[in-house]
């Protein structure tokens, strides 16, 4: 068994080789708390949740964490725009992220450190780049010089000649403008933390470095996050780990976007979707299949039309376990494997839709069992398909799920009742021979988002496209 995964500095597929076997440590860049997260934010977060869930599988002891950045430039703009307190809106921010985290089934990080909380932490880190000759103070503001650094920008293949840095207001004092802030020094009304350079805040990459540093320790497997952060981000964080006298990421995995129109899901676009109004629209467990499904390095389009398809293909999954659980007369545990091929899809760079093309095969072969009235074989067939979903978070019959399952247990009553009377009524019509009503019936159910199936015992619905 060897794990295959991307390696956006190597562009390609590496064996993953940990560095301590048995063992893997993973820093994923997490929310910055402006704002409540769209689907776009919480993509990256379920990625990561489906590969450390991959690697548990495989026997790894996984030491996760995930960064909150509580202090930047939006959040400060935020707080002077609604007239409430910096540390307010990160904390309201903060919580919105976790519960869509928790709505969409993830784990919890290993830790979860705050920015603010690491100030001494990237003091440290600052003074020992000054001595090294990697940054300098200049009116209160502490810079990385990127010129002194040879290895600067292999993370994202750009010429440092061509090299536009974003800069902050009230960033002077650079002797280059291709130098990034690692330190900012206090505007008027600003929160700000004292440091030998001058009260202020941190730069944005600086806290990751101090933290994955701290957490993890001068080396560790993987470095996580989006495509956007590739630079100037992680490309900054590399320089200044580096120049620090850390070895760093051994690995980094950027998963892709989700896209409105063919644009990245942004709120300064006006085009994101907040978790807290898709998880009242849609069943949590769909919105995972929706964001899961697809391989985490492509763009997901969002759609109505996409997600009522996941919908309609995990409502394909749920019936066929539905079916087996009542033909059993009970629980059907997970079974202690995977399937082989399903193992394969996932160990060569967490291939999901591989993976999840293994669980609806074997859906079917599990439908033709209960077809074929084999109840063994039905029931064998559902253990396999347990076990890939619990491998992914979309098992329906695992404890997380639990509440859903009541609610949808509650909804599911309400509707057989009104679908069994209007079945009565088809079934009425066909004794007496009126075909012509029963097909019509029939037809209006299946526009209503229900597939009718005449068995032996009678008819049957379940949920199909809406």
């Amino acid at each position: 068994m060897t794990i295959r995964l991307y390696d956006t500095g190597a562009r390609q597929i590496r064996d993953f080789s940990p560095l301590i076997p048995g063992c893997v440590s993973i820093y994923l860049c997490g929310a910055t708390v402006q704002a409540a997260p769209h689907i776009g934010h919480i993509r990256s977060g379920l990625n990561f949740d489906i590969l450390r869930r991959w690697f548990e599988y495989r026997g790894f002891d996984v030491t996760f964490v995930r960064n909150v950045t509580d202090i930047d430039d939006k959040i400060i703009k935020k707080s002077a725009e609604q007239g409430r307190p910096w540390w307010a809106i990160g904390y309201e921010n903060e919580r919105a992220f976790n519960a869509g985290y928790d709505a969409l089934g993830c784990l919890p990080p290993t830790y979860e450190p705050r920015a603010t909380g690491h100030i001494p932490e990237m003091a440290e880190m600052m003074r020992a780049l000054i001595d090294n000759g990697h940054a300098y103070a200049a009116d209160g503001n502490v810079y990385f010089d990127v010129r002194s650094f040879p290895g600067y920008l292999g993370l994202s293949n750009q010429d440092l000649d061509d090299l536009r840095q974003p800069s902050g207001e009230g960033e002077t004092g650079k002797r280059d403008p291709r130098d990034f802030a690692l330190w900012k020094a206090v505007k008027p009304g600003e929160p700000s933390w004292e440091t030998p350079w001058g009260p202020g805040r941190p730069g944005w990459h600086l806290e990751c470095s101090a933290m994955a540093h701290k957490y993890l320790g001068p080396v560790f497997d993987i470095h996580g996050g989006g495509l956007d952060l590739i630079f100037p981000h992680h490309e900054n964080e590399i320089a200044q780990s580096k120049a620090y006298g850390d070895g760093f990421a051994q690995y980094w995995l950027h998963n892709a976007w989700v896209t409105m129109s063919g644009e990245k899901m942004s709120k300064s676009l006006g085009n994101s979707v907040l978790v807290s109004e898709m998880v009242r629209r849609w069943r949590p467990i769909v919105l995972r299949y929706y964001l899961g499904s697809p391989h985490y390095r492509s763009m997901i389009e969002y759609s109505e039309e996409a997600l009522r398809e996941a919908e309609s293909a995990f409502a394909r999954i749920e019936g066929f376990i539905q079916r087996v659980v009542e033909k059993a007369g009970g629980a059907v545990e997970p079974a202690a494997e995977v399937p082989p091929a399903f193992a394969a899809a996932m160990d060569e760079d967490l291939g999901v839709p591989g993976a999840l093309a293994i669980v609806h095969t074997t859906v079917r072969q599990g439908n033709s069992a209960l077809a074929a009235d084999d109840k063994e074989a039905a029931v064998a067939r559902l253990a396999e398909v347990r076990a890939m979903l619990g491998v992914l978070g979309l098992d329906p019959l695992d404890e997380r799920w639990a509440g859903e399952r009541e609610q949808g247990a509650d909804l599911h009553g309400a509707v057989d009742t009104l679908v069994r009377l209007v079945l009565d009524q088809r079934e009425a019509a066909r004794a007496r021979k009126d075909w012509a009503t029963a097909d019509a019936i029939r037809d209006q159910l299946q526009q209503s988002g229900l597939v009718i199936e005449d068995s032996p015992s009678g008819p049957r619905w379940t949920l199909g496209t809406r």
